[in-house]
């Protein structure tokens, strides 16, 4: 079976996220929203890393894919389908960076860092955006 949401409480929640992220490589892919009929906060599910701080180490993606499910929860909250393009683009655009070895973060067996990732991830949104 496949499955893509996990409901449990907190603590439970994390040890179970942590797990199936880290099957698919790195907990640095995995995102993460806690989300209630009314709030919704998106957070990296791995965590704040402080020992890899302000080295340009840290892998962005989970922190942008949670943002995007953010952005899909808002859409779905306000029936505004803008908010699910903008996640979709977001999704998309991390997909490409992932296929491509010359595109992946150390973590990955690639050699970019956070601000180049995150620049070339950029620049990956704009060009579906035009």
């Amino acid at each position: 079976r496949r499955f893509d949401v996990i409901v449990t409480t907190n603590m439970f929640g994390d040890i179970l996220s942590d797990e199936a992220a880290e099957l698919s490589g790195s907990l640095g892919l995995a995102g993460s929203i806690n989300a209630g009929d009314a709030h919704c906060m998106a957070q990296a599910q791995h965590g704040s890393a402080p020992d890899i701080a302000g080295r340009d180490l840290a892998n962005p993606v989970s922190l942008v894919l949670s943002a995007a499910m953010l952005l899909d929860w808002m859409g779905r909250r306000r029936d505004d389908r803008r908010f699910a393009r903008a996640a979709d683009t977001i999704d998309r655009s991390v997909d490409a960076l992932l296929k491509d070895p010359a595109t992946r973060t150390a973590d990955l067996g690639g050699k970019l860092g956070t601000k180049a990732f995150t620049a070339a991830l950029c620049s990956e949104i704009g060009g579906r955006l035009r």
